[in-house]
């Protein structure tokens, strides 16, 4: 909630200059629809421009500022029938924020019932605040004011107090060569993952499964039964190819709600990296799904359904049976492939691309891998004579992916901690745990401990003696990353960032560098040391953020420039810590609405886009100590680029 609010906080009147011409981004109507005499609709349309588009009410928390309604008077003199309705959105991944923004293009309609309690109300007033964005996001807002009796509108403006007028003209800078933040505007470089890499994330999940106990012995069981019951082979061959197909469709059938209904796969999938009581809810379902994997009870959907399907294979024959068949496979196989979609679903949620999409391409990964083995030991039975025998290397399957599972459940608990400034995972307590998962698992592997669910014991075979050992090096890594003796790099953005330490508590700046929180203060030290500025627009809760610093900056030649050459001021915008009551002020909208400025992310966040014209984070501007702009800003790129930008800018500055 704290990311809306930062946002909510960024209106001011950069949209002044557009008006509401047909040369604005959008332009906005208003249409009253009376359904009775205390009933009406009210309907606020956009026209938005070809390449634009405005973030629907729903879209997530963490990213671009959703569009918010004010009504004002309601509860008192009308009430709201309903939430605000909204026309068909589109969706699309934004690395800025790592997730899956909603948003209109080309037009956007709200509608709102209301049903009025005061006889004598004659005018209802609605302010409207949206983000509109194209190669960068302009925050606007714009008032409705629509006439029940259709007598003309009274608009009343509310004036901020000289103190406040003082404050926020402060707030703007007298830049130097301002037109450079425009200029040469850097591409951002995308790290799309990709529908194949899902897609093969989701076919080596189902490879995974096939191992457990739940689908192994049913492979040789199916490909008898379809070679045996039908008339000649190459029927049996047909039937096997038809039922592995109906597999790879039943997975991919399961995503198909989420293509439907856009709300539901931005709120349920791409709220995780931001929304701490979600990632709580996360953790604690993995931690589920890693006792079942344990062995400690077994999750499974009712037995009903899959004696209705297996009833309803025999009864309807042909196609249709074979179909019922592959359902009866799908629920009897869900206490070992419900965990291993679940870890499938939050890493689709995290991926970059279309959610839907990306969701789609990996459940028919796992179909397509679920399905395989039944098409070619259909298509070559002889080789059903090389499969194992089924026995505990199963169970030891499990238990390894169980505490995958749990490792898995830490990180999204992580997320909760980043997000909520709770303290309680700094990196080195998340690095421990990490450490005490892989040993445990080690000594599983090699036998000095077993689970309810183990067989008898057996000689250890060399693969699992293999695997223990991976899993003690793995922990042998974290402990000596722990240690600083190895760089952890290879697993940045799933570990707490390097500054959210117990043992560094007096640096929580990135890498050690030495960093200013406030603008003012980093210029004048930045004037003292002769030095240009590195003005960095940062989040606490943005991985992109994260990522740069750990991966970017932390470059051999990209770090020396930032440590020696630059004096670099992070300005936070998601920080929810309150301004003194005497630095608190209120701030004038383009609509009229007055906002108080409360916090130093509200601060900071108008600071930005009022000077800067931008909205997002990571965002980087390189100013000389008497605020001469040196280069363009710059946000998310490579460390080439980056390097090079920082010495364009000393460059600038020198002379």
């Amino acid at each position: 909630m704290n990311k809306i609010i930062v946002f909510i906080t960024l209106f001011f009147n950069v949209l002044t200059v557009f008006g509401q011409s047909e040369e604005a981004p959008a332009v906005w109507s208003q249409e009253l629809v009376k359904i009775s005499d205390t009933e009406y609709e009210l309907i606020m349309k956009g026209k938005i421009h070809e390449g634009w588009h405005v973030y629907s009410q729903f879209t997530p928390e963490g990213g671009s500022q959703p569009s918010l309604f004010e009504y004002k008077d309601a509860g008192a003199k009308y009430e709201l029938v309903g939430k605000t309705e909204e026309s068909k959105t589109e969706s699309e991944y934004v690395e800025v924020f790592d997730l899956e923004e909603v948003f209109f293009k080309h037009q956007a309609i709200f509608t709102q019932r209301i049903k009025v309690k005061d006889p004598d109300l004659k005018q209802i007033d609605v302010d409207f605040f949206y983000q509109i964005c194209k190669e960068v996001c302009i925050p606007s807002d714009v008032s409705f004011n629509f006439s029940l009796d259709g007598s003309t509108v009274v608009v009343a403006e509310r004036e901020v107090d000289a103190r406040s007028l003082e404050m926020t003209a402060a707030l703007k800078l007298a830049l130097v060569n301002a037109q450079l933040l425009e200029d040469g505007k850097t591409d951002k470089l995308t790290t799309d993952s990709g529908i194949w890499t899902i897609f093969g994330l989701g076919f080596l999940g189902g490879l995974i499964a096939l191992l457990t106990p739940c689908v192994f012995p049913m492979i040789p069981l199916t490909v008898s039964f379809f070679t045996k019951q039908s008339q000649n082979k190459s029927k049996g061959i047909v039937n096997a190819l038809l039922y592995g197909f109906f597999i790879v469709l039943i997975y991919f059938l399961l995503s198909t709600p989420f293509h439907l209904f856009d709300s539901v796969d931005s709120q349920i999938l791409n709220t995780i990296a931001t929304n701490r009581w979600l990632n709580i809810l996360f953790f604690a379902i993995f931690v589920f799904f890693a006792f079942s994997f344990f062995g400690y009870y077994e999750l499974t959907l009712p037995s009903s359904w899959a004696n209705k399907m297996d009833a309803a294979s025999t009864k309807a024959g042909g196609f249709i049976g074979i179909f019922f068949m592959a359902v009866t496979l799908a629920i009897v196989s869900f206490s070992c492939t419900g965990p291993i979609l679940g870890g499938l679903l939050g890493s689709t949620a995290l991926a970059d691309g279309d959610v839907a999409t990306n969701l789609s391409a990996g459940m028919t990964g796992f179909g397509l891998a679920l399905a395989l083995p039944f098409a070619l030991f259909a298509l070559f039975p002889a080789w059903l004579n090389s499969l194992p025998k089924s026995g505990g290397w199963m169970t030891t399957v499990k238990v390894v992916l169980g505490f995958l599972e749990l490792a898995l459940a830490l990180k999204f608990l992580s997320n909760a901690d980043l997000v909520g400034h709770w303290g309680l995972l700094k990196r080195e307590v998340f690095i421990v745990i990490w450490v005490i998962i892989f040993l445990l698992m080690a000594a599983y592997l090699f036998g000095l401990f077993r689970f309810p669910h183990d067989g008898p014991k057996q000689k250890l075979s060399v693969s699992r003696k293999s695997v223990g050992v991976l899993s003690a090096a793995f922990a042998l890594y974290l402990m000596l990353g722990l240690g600083k003796v190895v760089s952890l790099k290879l697993l940045s953005g799933l570990l707490p960032p390097d500054f959210y330490s117990l043992v560094d508590t007096e640096n929580d700046c990135p890498l050690g560098i030495d960093c200013y929180k406030d603008f003012e203060t980093g210029v004048a030290a930045a004037k003292a040391a002769s030095k240009p500025i590195l003005l960095d627009f940062t989040g606490w809760a943005c991985s992109n953020c994260r990522d740069m610093e750990e991966n970017i900056w932390s470059d051999s030649e990209v770090f020396p420039l930032i440590n020696e050459e630059y004096v670099l001021i992070s300005l936070y915008v998601d920080d929810s810590a309150e301004l003194p009551i005497e630095e608190q002020f209120d701030f004038k909208y383009a609509s009229g609405r007055v906002k108080t400025i409360e916090t130093i992310g509200q601060k900071w966040g108008t600071f930005q886009t009022l000077n800067f014209g931008a909205a997002s984070q990571p965002h980087y501007v390189l100013l000389s100590p008497n605020l001469e702009v040196l280069h363009h800003a710059i946000q998310k790129t490579d460390a080439e680029t980056y390097r090079d930008w920082l010495l364009k800018g000393i460059d600038t500055f020198k002379k």
